[in-house]
Order: C-alpha cells, then sequence, then structure tokens
C-alpha cells in the first residue's frame, strides 16, 4: 500500500502523506476505515514509528484522518476538502505548464506528453 521511494528528495513522512492522501482521495481507503497502527506500520515499511506520527498528525491537521482516543486513526470523508485537494494539485501543474512554455516547450509536445500519460495510466484514449 504504501512504498518509500529512497532516490525521493522528500522526507519519508512526506512521501508517506501523500499517498495516503491519494488513497483516500481516490476512495481506495473509505471514509471510516482505520489506519494502520503507527507500530504496524513502522514494522511493515522499516522506520522509525516517529515518522509514522509525523505523518498521521499532518494527515489529521489537514483533516484526512481523525484519531479516537484508544482506538486510533481513521479516515475521514470530506468532499470540500477533496476538492480542495484537487484544485492544489491542478495549480501546481499549471504552474508546471507555464514553467514549460516559458522555458520553450511547445505545446504540442505537451499536449502529446500529456496524452502518453493518460493513455499509460487509463490504457487506451479515445478523443
Amino acid at each position: 500500500m504504501i512504498i518509500i521511494d529512497y532516490n525521493d528528495k522528500r522526507p519519508i513522512y512526506e512521501q508517506i502523506v501523500e499517498r495516503f492522501q491519494t488513497l483516500i482521495v481516490s476512495g481506495v481507503l473509505e471514509a471510516g476505515e482505520k489506519m494502520p497502527s503507527v507500530r504496524t506500520l513502522a514494522v511493515e515499511l522499516s522506520i522509525n514509528p516517529n515518522t509514522i506520527q509525523r505523518a498521521y498528525t499532518e494527515l489529521e491537521r489537514d483533516g484526512f484522518i481523525y484519531a479516537v482516543k484508544g482506538r486510533g486513526n481513521f479516515v475521514k470523508r470530506d468532499t470540500e476538502l477533496f476538492e480542495k485537494q484537487k484544485e492544489r494539485l491542478l495549480a501546481g501543474f499549471e504552474k508546471q505548464i507555464r514553467v514549460c512554455l516559458r522555458q520553450g516547450v511547445k505545446k504540442e509536445m505537451l499536449f502529446q506528453r500529456l496524452q502518453e500519460v493518460v493513455t499509460d495510466f487509463y490504457g487506451e484514449v479515445t478523443a
């Protein structure tokens, strides 16, 4: 479920946060579903439990999960939050497109690459 990329320059807790956000927003983890315990996930990933705790704290602060004392962490379903998350992602995408265009990448190349990525993700794209 969670894969750590040790070549990624981001801290491990940020990678964990991003992966759980994706799993929650995409519906893989459903509202009310219990998150893996800090200890279990730390053992599974062979990392320090403090790293998992930091990721869970971030997820709770951002509204993706909630804690129940003595029971653990659970997925929170907040459609408005998910829409805001998608808007943040699209804003980052738009920013990167503008950087590419300013640095001379042609729009045809951007369209081609976008279609390749979408095709790779979903399979053959029509239209």
